[in-house]
């Protein structure tokens, strides 16, 4: 029914196209940040809280589904990559502590004050979207590990991949490109986060700091990507041979992008969309509705950069202990039988989707005002 070819190639846009999604999900974290700089009242507060937390269990259910078809489909990137524990376990910690803070702040006997769980929010809203751009990042500059293959299929082997160093995953922050890169994920879920705020939130004070403070977001997001975008198509990257043998090319990613067109277009229609939702907003105090382009753009860029990172031959979790323990769609990837059976059940996920965005709708009908606020038991 499917070739095995086509169910690799097949999840890995799915798991790019989630990859983007999440992304663009971060508005979430992004909005947060703003609490204290664009709330400087209880009210105002209030207000940014109310509105993120509608919305910040999409982020994080799309966080764990992302998580999951990636280690099912690739299964030998989940054993692999959490051989760098530390930054999964900051990742989690991270995002428990959005979840305590969204449902704990307003609950009885609440001891620590509601300012406490928003500094906790505040830091999610940094820390989150830092590391995971760290650890895409490191999709294109390489981990130090090592994949014993003879392992594979033996069940009394003890483990398969062993990492190179005893800071497992935390050397990812030593390189320049991959604290680049998640500063620059920083600054992007800040633009979002400020277009999202800008168009739900119904409160002059609040839409007059965000629009000042969206310059200075987007101006560090586009020096910041700009610069690892730069890096990344001169660089050498990581390419795999027809038999399987990983080699260094010089300019992998930039032939990635002249050898696939249509990967090109999705990526350029992205990064104007995002442009234009934050120009657009910066020019017309009556525009709102930056976020639906910027949201779009961010999504067709990042599943583009990912398609980059892992299809035309390429190790999407490159090695740089042992060029060829480097992962690829191919060798990484779970069965026929296994990919087979998940495509099947991936064609529901329109119509996930199409209740998502119903859903959205509902909880969206008009922006979020202060007396609408006060008007409401159900609040965070």
């Amino acid at each position: 029914m499917f070739a095995y070819d086509f169910l690799q190639q097949y999840w890995w846009f799915i798991v790019s196209l989630l990859g983007g999604l999440l992304v663009f999900l971060l508005f979430v974290q992004g909005g947060n940040i703003f609490i204290f700089s664009a709330g400087r009242r209880e009210e105002e507060r209030a207000l940014i809280v109310n509105s993120t937390g509608r919305k910040w269990e999409l982020t994080f259910t799309t966080l764990v589904t992302f998580g999951g078809a990636f280690f099912a489909s690739f299964p030998l990137f989940y054993s692999t990559s959490f051989n760098a524990y530390w930054l999964w376990v900051l990742i989690l910690i991270s995002f428990v502590f959005q979840a305590v803070s969204y449902e704990f702040q307003t609950k009885a006997g609440n001891l620590l004050g509601r300012n406490t769980f928003r500094v906790f929010l505040t830091i999610n809203g940094i820390m989150g979207p830092f590391l995971l751009g760290v650890v895409v990042a490191t999709f294109f500059t390489g981990s130090d590990f090592v994949v014993n293959k003879n392992a594979m299929g033996d069940s009394l082997a003890p483990m398969i991949s062993t990492w190179g160093n005893s800071w497992h995953g935390l050397e990812a922050l030593t390189n320049i490109w991959n604290v680049g890169f998640g500063l620059a994920v920083v600054f992007l879920s800040m633009v979002l986060g400020a277009l999202y705020l800008i168009n739900n939130v119904e409160e002059e004070n609040i839409v007059l700091k965000l629009r000042l403070r969206l310059w200075m977001a987007a101006f560090c997001f586009l020096l910041l990507f700009l610069s690892f975008l730069a890096h990344l198509l001169v660089t050498k990257g990581f390419a795999v041979a027809e038999d399987g043998t990983v080699y260094m090319e010089k300019y992998k990613y930039l032939n990635n992008f002249l050898e696939m067109p249509v990967v090109l277009a999705a990526f350029l229609a992205g990064v104007v969309l995002v442009l234009y939702g934050i120009v657009r907003t910066l020019a017309s105090k009556k525009f709102r509705k930056g976020i639906w382009y910027t949201g779009a753009g961010t999504v067709l860029a990042v599943t583009a950069l990912l398609l980059v990172a892992g299809y035309n031959g390429t190790a999407f979790y490159p090695s740089t202990a042992d060029l060829q323990s480097s992962l690829t769609i191919a060798n990484s990837c779970s069965s026929q039988f296994t990919l087979k059976v998940m495509t099947i059940v991936s064609f529901i996920i329109p119509f996930v989707l199409a209740y998502i965005f119903y859903a959205w709708r509902s909880m969206d009908k008009k922006s979020l005002t202060l007396d609408e606020l006060d008007g409401t038991s159900d609040k965070y």
